[in-house]
């Protein structure tokens, strides 16, 4: 009896251990740069010519002693310190500082960090400002994916399987990673396609998601270190601001860029609105900067007129009494309230716009493209665009299904973005949109939906996996973390690429690339040596883990690998022949070392066996195969991979996918 009881009560250790959590602890021993600066941060860059002086704002009580720039190519340059007023540092970008955007070094008394994109070293001020805006990234570091599938996307395999036979799981940090290198591949040092790259909320799932904001981070890092800004403001799934301030920004502030000025507002989570204070803030700014174009990102939208569907709103004025009560009707309750109790704040908000001839107010939430345009009775045009989410998997079915249609959701969902042009002249353009207003069109860019990049960083190795779908073959600056020591392998690329330039910074060893994707799927392995180890890869559990014939279940699988998982699938078989076959994904994407997990719609059969076969990026692979039969406890074997044994649960991070060729979205 005591037997059973100790390997009942193993058996419950090791559940509870495999069970995957987004519950995130923090680490006392993490300096998060936040808790130097309160700006700038990776979210909101000190901005510059060389020559000029900057503002860096310092965290309460912290005294700063010295600051450094350096990027993969350039510097590392000192900054001058030239005075320090009402705690504010007033420092010096060197005269001779390469145009580029730099990670910002700064030592303090508190200690010492590296902040990405932490000052942006303009060649020169930009005549038009060339937008990439992303909105609701949803990063996570937990369970929370969507699956791609032609222009649409889906939350759960068990709602698409009908009109979808190859969908990719798409976890949010490969969709946002996906999203930030594209925009920084055709950006400043590529094709000129944008200059600078906007999100607009909601830039993580969970404000207390430590570990998910780091991986942010990440994704800021791939961006800026290729030589593309980026800016972002927070969402409600950001507020409050526990860790949003730590390694984002500011919860409202202004960047000025040449003859352009970006305010960023708080729409303060379930408040949905920027309070009185904020709006009053904003006028003083615009006042401060006379001459300049105005650019707003909030995240909550302004204007309801119908939940998901643009318009034209024109010949009315927020300083009339009459026009207002047109304008309130059509205005969101997030700012009007249901009865009109915020009215003040909305109204102010709209004078403001209209006083200082905002251009553009750039908004997310809805998951949902809308654009707006408002002309007002001077004839000033007001451009209102809410974005389409880019990473967070929606909660509409693809097509809608009957649930969905009684809680009043029946527009389909995709991941995208937009690309926006603002001329010195306050001209607004979306050069890749031929009809903002076309009903029952997609309007955003298929970015990523159509372009994913798979990153994947082990202790022999680095090695990226690219999906493009685009039509085309995508060039420009890549960045990669690598292993001290490794190279490219020709053997194991396939894809055009440059080597230029290696560098140590901040602890990481980065390689700066410029590569070629073409069409379809290729890769890039970047390794000590020739990668001959098989994946490591057991099955956890199910669950729920006695699934009745017919019964949806997952399956929770750990892996590990010492260069990167390509490919992991997962095959269900009954009476020794292969029924099903469905992807399994990752929830740490970038980790060699996660738990990953599939769900299974069900099996007609009162026993079958789940195999499991991870590839790795040289051809390796690693199975696993887990057998259940009805009541009796399942049993797991673990057969060979590559002609040797596997070992036991590991935590592994594949990303996994399935090629499909997408067709080209109109």
């Amino acid at each position: 009896m005591l037997g059973k009881r100790i390997i009942v009560l193993l058996v419950a250790l090791f559940t509870l251990t495999a069970i995957p959590t987004t519950t995130v602890s923090a680490i006392a021993t993490d300096l998060a740069p936040g808790d130097v600066l309160v700006k700038p941060l990776p979210g909101a860059p000190a901005i510059g010519l060389p020559g000029d002086t900057i503002e860096i704002y310092p965290a309460e009580g912290v005294t700063i002693q010295s600051l450094q720039i350096i990027s993969i190519l350039h510097g590392p340059y000192d900054l001058q310190i030239l005075d320090t007023e009402n705690s504010v540092i007033k420092a010096k970008i060197p005269d001779d500082a390469v145009p580029d955007v730099y990670f910002l070094v700064v030592k303090s008394d508190k200690g010492e960090v590296t902040i990405p994109n932490g000052v942006w070293v303009m060649k020169e001020a930009p005549t038009v400002l060339r937008i990439a805006q992303g909105s609701d990234l949803h990063i996570t570091s937990g369970s929370k994916m969507g699956f791609v599938c032609g222009d649409y996307f889906q939350k759960s395999t068990t709602e698409i399987l009908e009109y979808c036979r190859n969908p990719i799981p798409l976890h949010s940090y490969t969709a946002t990673d996906s999203f930030m290198t594209y925009y920084a591949m055709v950006g400043l040092n590529g094709e000129n396609i944008v200059n600078i790259i906007l999100s607009t909320g909601d830039d993580v799932d969970t404000n207390g998601d430590r570990t998910g904001y780091q991986m942010l981070d990440e994704t800021i890092l791939h961006a800026t270190a290729a030589g593309t800004p980026f800016i972002s403001v927070k969402g409600n799934h950001d507020h409050p601001p526990t860790y949003y301030t730590e390694y984002v920004g500011p919860r409202y502030f202004y960047e000025v860029i040449g003859n352009f000025i970006i305010i960023g507002l708080d729409s303060r989570g379930e408040e949905r609105h920027p309070e009185m204070e904020q709006l009053e803030w904003m006028e003083q700014v615009l006042k401060d900067h006379p001459g300049k174009i105005p650019i707003v990102l909030v995240h909550h939208p302004f204007w309801y007129i119908s939940r998901y569907e643009g318009g034209v709103v024109e010949n009315l004025t927020a300083f009339d009494d009459n026009d207002w009560q047109q304008i309130k009707k059509l205005a969101s309750w997030d700012w009007v309230g249901k009865n009109g109790e915020y009215e003040d704040i909305a109204r102010k908000f709209l004078q403001i716009v209209e006083e200082y001839n905002v251009k553009l107010i750039l908004s997310g939430h809805i998951h949902k493209d809308k654009p707006v345009l408002y002309i007002d009775k001077n004839g000033n045009k007001h451009w209102f665009y809410t974005l389409t989410t880019t990473g967070a998997p929606d909660k509409t079915s693809n097509p809608p299904s009957q649930t969905d249609i009684n809680r009043g959701y029946t527009q389909p969902s995709w991941y995208g973005s937009q690309v926006i042009y603002v001329y010195s002249d306050g001209k607004v353009e979306f050069p890749f949109v031929n009809d903002l207003f076309a009903e029952n069109t997609i309007i955003s860019l298929p970015i990523p939906q159509k372009f994913i990049v798979f990153r994947q960083n082990g202790e022999e190795g680095t090695a990226v996996k690219f999906i493009n779908e685009l039509g085309q073959s995508i060039s420009g600056p890549f960045v990669l973390e690598i292993p001290e020591g490794a190279k490219i392998d020709p053997q194991a690329t396939n894809i055009t690429y440059t080597v230029l330039g290696e560098r140590e910074i901040g602890g990481t060893y980065y390689m700066l690339l410029n590569i070629t994707v073409p069409e379809g799927m290729s890769q890039i392995a970047v390794v000590k040596e020739t990668d001959t180890k098989a994946p490591e890869v057991s099955i956890g559990y199910l669950s729920p883990s006695k699934p009745k014939p017919g019964q949806a279940f997952k399956v929770y699988i750990s892996a590990n690998d010492n260069v990167g998982i390509k490919d992991m699938k997962v095959e269900v078989i009954v009476d020794g022949k292969v029924v099903a076959e469905y992807p399994a994904f990752s929830m740490k994407p970038a980790e060699v070392e996660a738990t990953y997990f599939t769900e299974i719609p069900g099996v007609d059969a009162e026993s079958f066996t789940i195999k499991v076969i991870a590839t790795d990026f040289y051809g390796n692979t690693g199975e696993a195969e887990y057998t259940y039969s009805g009541t009796a406890t399942p049993t797991t074997t673990t057969p060979t991979a590559s002609g040797e044994s596997t070992c036991g649960p590991a935590a592994l991070v594949g990303l996994v996918m399935i090629p499909l060729l997408l067709r080209r979205r109109k």
